[in-house]
């Protein structure tokens, strides 16, 4: 957005204009991204500022988000605002009073007070708060005012990204180490999924049994270099007959887990369903979405983009449920469910709206347990405190979203599709609420997201086999 009238430019106050308690003050929302982008310009890899492990930790916030939004921020406001433009910033005595943490919003606010007329310096008050008002940073700043007036067109500064994913990693490394787990891999017939499903066994993380037209999935294999010949190969017809036959072996107990290869959905899925040989459970089944968003500060579950198309409100209570169960298994241990609709009050023309507050007084009544519930929300105010904060929204829920409800499939495959090719995020996909966990991965997806989803898989049939 183009800046208009006195935003456009930059102007500073020489010394002369400089009075005793003149105050200016900017804010910054503090998101991953910053740091990486600190650690990436300065060289600095110490595993305090890029392994997520360290992000965790108070000396992490104290030493790199204080020291760099400390000084950043109150030289941000001394060369733009307070003097501004022409300003010689010369020390600092700063005090570090609390943590700070990504996704607080810190504002620094400088008051002059002094003045020495004999080499222009000055010392301003410095005070640095986050979103709740408390003090983070306190202390003094010292600098030398400029004595001619500037008034500069304010430059736009280009939005950079630094694209770092952690969460198929992590992933990796929580899967690592355990035991391995059959997997029916129904009709893999091409390389990417004979890839997918040799990728995870190499990781250690299943034991794949190939299920299909055996003559096709050793040809996939010989034209792809892929030597299948230490796994197991069930001849099947069809792609039909092999979603069947892999079906039964989970039911027999020879498989605790079902992997999408080559073939339809809808094909895999009948056999999933079938009322008699199916996997069918009390719950309804349901896609969940693990996504990794550069620019959001925790994991990201997105349901039900891939199974449910038009879910009633019965469906909603399971495919949340679903979800909830699935953040549990990452660690998120109450999770913060955001029911998305395109506003953030009740209609009684819009049923997403009407679902979204049956199912956040479903919650309150235990219909649905083991997570906080609201809305329903804006896709803005379910993942910004600020867009929340803006439309007065009181909620524990907006702005820090772990999981993301959409009203229907349609929705939530747009949703998906635009974080993953507008945004930049690595998806895993998971189908639950069957006997066993189905790992549905497209067709186009890559290397990375097949393993990512073979390990989320894998994490959440052996969180099965300990209940």
């Amino acid at each position: 957005m183009q800046e208009t009238g006195l935003d456009a430019f930059i102007e500073n106050i020489t010394f002369d204009e400089l009075k005793i308690g003149d105050s200016a003050s900017l804010s910054h929302l503090v998101m991953q991204r910053d740091i990486d982008l600190f650690a990436a310009a300065t060289g600095d890899v110490n595993p305090a500022h890029v392994d997520p492990v360290y992000a965790e930790t108070d000396m992490f916030h104290h030493i790199i988000i204080h020291g760099m939004w400390g000084g950043g921020l109150i030289s941000a406001v001394l060369g733009t605002k307070l003097p501004g433009p022409g300003t010689i910033y010369l020390g600092q005595e700063l005090r570090f009073l609390r943590p700070v943490s990504i996704g607080d919003t810190i504002t620094a606010s400088l008051t002059l007070r002094e003045k020495n007329p004999d080499n222009r310096d000055i010392v301003l008050d410095c005070l640095c708060t986050n979103q709740n008002g408390e003090a983070v940073i306190t202390g003094t700043a010292q600098a030398r005012a400029p004595v001619e007036k500037v008034r500069r067109p304010r430059v736009a500064l280009p939005y950079v990204r630094f694209s770092r994913h952690d969460g198929a990693r992590l992933l990796l490394d929580r899967a690592a180490g355990g035991k391995a787990i059959v997997t029916a891999v129904v009709h893999p017939t091409d390389a990417a999924a004979l890839h997918g499903a040799l990728d995870a066994a190499a990781a250690g993380l299943i034991t794949p049994v190939l299920i299909g037209p055996a003559a096709s999935i050793e040809a996939a294999a010989k034209s792809a270099g892929i030597d299948i010949a230490a796994f197991r190969v069930i001849d099947t017809q069809d792609a039909a007959e092999a979603a069947e036959k892999a079906v039964a072996l989970v039911r027999c107990g020879e498989a605790g887990l079902l992997m999408k290869g080559n073939l339809h959905t809808d094909i895999m899925m009948h056999a999933v369903v079938a009322t008699q040989t199916g996997l069918r459970t009390a719950r309804r089944i349901s896609h969940v979405y693990l996504m990794d968003v550069p620019d959001y500060p925790r994991p990201l579950l997105l349901t039900d983009a891939a199974i449910n198309i038009t879910p009633s409100l019965a469906d909603k209570v399971d495919i949340i449920q679903n979800a909830i169960g699935l953040a549990h298994v990452l660690g998120i241990t109450q999770p913060r469910v955001a029911i998305l609709a395109a506003v953030e009050t009740v209609n009684p023309e819009m049923k997403a709206t009407l679902d979204a507050s049956a199912l956040c007084k479903m919650a309150d009544r235990g219909q649905i347990t083991g997570a906080l519930l609201d809305g329903p929300l804006g896709f803005d105010n379910a993942v910004s405190e600020a867009a929340a904060k803006e439309k007065g929204i009181v909620s524990n829920v907006a702005g820090r979203a772990d999981i993301l409800v959409v009203p229907d499939l349609e929705a939530g495959n747009m949703l998906a599709k635009q974080l993953t090719f507008l945004s930049g995020a690595d998806a895993a996909g998971l189908v639950l609420g069957a006997r066993v966990p189905i790992i549905l991965t497209s067709r186009a997806d890559s290397a990375s997201t097949r393993l990512a989803s073979c390990a989320l898989g894998v994490l959440v049939a052996r969180f099965n086999e300990k209940i």
